[in-house]
């Protein structure tokens, strides 16, 4: 029997009682998707279109209240219901002031929840709209896309600990990392959690910009600064006034815009170009490079006080390979992500080839991750299997290649392996060799 058209959702941090639920809406014909804590939920709702959520009412860290208080204004049409082994009255009546339907007491009873299920959809039965509206206003919603890094290793808890540092300031910020390692998202994550999240995020590739461009991007220009600067313009600093401006690939900016950034950074002013005018600015500046900036400093390439000016704060953001056991939750995001764009359902990983992927180096780190996955869910059925996956990932066997060697270092070898196997015995050695013995000794020597 096929699966309805509706997805569930169900959120409790105790296991047994996440896996008895989904069995029961299997059951039911419901397909469902399980998250043991709210962090993970969110992930869910915005990747995918999710018909009712069902969530426990404790959990560690955020409960089950906030999840239902988030829902009701980000995805106002989603029915919810509540369940809980600690019914109150107060719990009640928070319960349903915050946008829940209904509240299950556990233990219940495998009808209980279908009744509590089938009402929870009769109440709101399921606008036919909402299926592309969740995910638009998620994707609109910055701080759900951008304030959660994913993972749970060291690596990457050193970097949120710093986050949570100066998301509320506006200290500089140099963000350093491999390419592919996530270093926008870190610098999303700096702005979109902290109190400045409701102003600007401008974000500059400053490697994708000619260098003869740089200058009126980031400053902007005057009427006539140029040929074809047919009106006054604002640069990227006075857009993202009273917000974060974040410069990717700071060490591609001249010496001639390294001087210009500096005196931004310490008058909080620029001056457009072709005018005398003193503009002031409030943002915080947020650069990231993949390249060691110092020893650019070093060879005259980047300007020493700029440098120091950038480093108020650092965070090194760890290659992937330093974090591999994220690799788990990270696969878990992207199957979400294209199972729904691809499959129009959840698409999932079998354990050899989430081992295969975790034993890989992967030196395009995840960006390279999440581009296999996207590979692998439009080449699989329902679950990635090895097969799936491409060939660079597996292991290979290296063969010596034969080396291509003078002939007198070949002799020498040749001659040097008949000895230590004769015991360097020159008679012996001679005679297989088919020489005298005068001649072998001259060859030795």
């Amino acid at each position: 029997m096929g699966f309805n058209k509706e997805n569930v959702l169900i959120v409790d941090d105790d296991v047994n009682i996440l896996e008895l639920i989904h069995r029961h809406l299997q059951s039911f014909n419901y397909h469902t998707y399980k998250a043991v804590s709210v962090k993970e939920a969110l992930i869910i709702l915005k990747d995918s279109k999710i018909d009712l959520l069902i969530t426990d009412l404790k959990m560690p860290d955020v409960d089950g209240l906030q999840l239902v208080k988030y829902v009701s204004e980000h995805y106002p049409k989603l029915p919810k219901l509540v369940v809980t082994g600690y019914p109150s009255v107060d719990d009640a009546l928070s319960v349903i002031k915050s946008g829940a339907l209904d509240y299950l007491v556990k233990p219940f009873t495998k009808e209980e929840l279908r009744q509590a299920v089938i009402k929870s959809f009769s109440h709101n039965s399921v606008n036919k709209d909402r299926s592309n509206n969740n995910n638009r206003t998620s994707k609109n919603n910055n701080v759900g896309d951008y304030g959660e890094l994913i993972g749970e290793s060291q690596a990457i808890q050193k970097v949120t600990d710093i986050v949570d540092r100066v998301k509320d300031n506006k200290a500089t910020v140099l963000i350093q990392g491999e390419s592919g390692t996530g270093k926008e998202l870190v610098a999303r994550s700096v702005h979109y959690t902290g109190k400045f999240s409701r102003s600007p995020f401008v974000a500059v590739n400053c490697g994708a910009i000619p260098e003869s461009l740089l200058e009126a991007e980031l400053f902007g220009y005057a009427k006539g600064a140029f040929t074809g600067a047919d009106e006054n313009r604002n640069g990227f600093f006075q857009a993202a006034d009273k917000g974060t401006l974040f410069l990717d690939e700071i060490g591609n900016a001249s010496l001639s815009v390294q001087s210009k950034l500096l005196r931004a950074l310490q008058e909080k002013e620029v001056v457009k170009v072709g005018s005398q005018k003193i503009e002031k600015i409030d943002i915080r500046v947020i650069a990231a490079t993949n390249s060691n900036l110092y020893s650019q400093v070093q060879k005259k390439l980047f300007r020493e006080d700029l440098y120091y000016r950038l480093t108020v704060v650092e965070i090194n953001v760890p290659s992937l390979k330093e974090r591999k056991e994220d690799i788990p939750l990270l696969v878990e995001k992207f199957l979400f992500k294209y199972g729904v764009e691809y499959k129009d359902r959840l698409v999932t990983i079998a354990p050899e080839a989430l081992a295969l992927l975790k034993r890989y180096p992967w030196p395009g780190n995840i960006r390279e991750l999440e581009n296999v996955i996207q590979r692998a869910v439009i080449m699989c059925d329902r679950r990635i299997e090895i097969e799936n996956l491409p060939d660079n990932l597996k292991y290979k066997i290296d063969f010596p290649e034969d080396d291509l060697l003078p002939l007198r270092e070949v002799e020498k070898r040749h001659i040097l392996k008949v000895l230590e196997a004769t015991g360097h015995n020159k008679s012996k050695a001679a005679e297989i060799l088919q020489i005298d013995r005068k001649t072998l000794r001259q060859k030795i020597q």
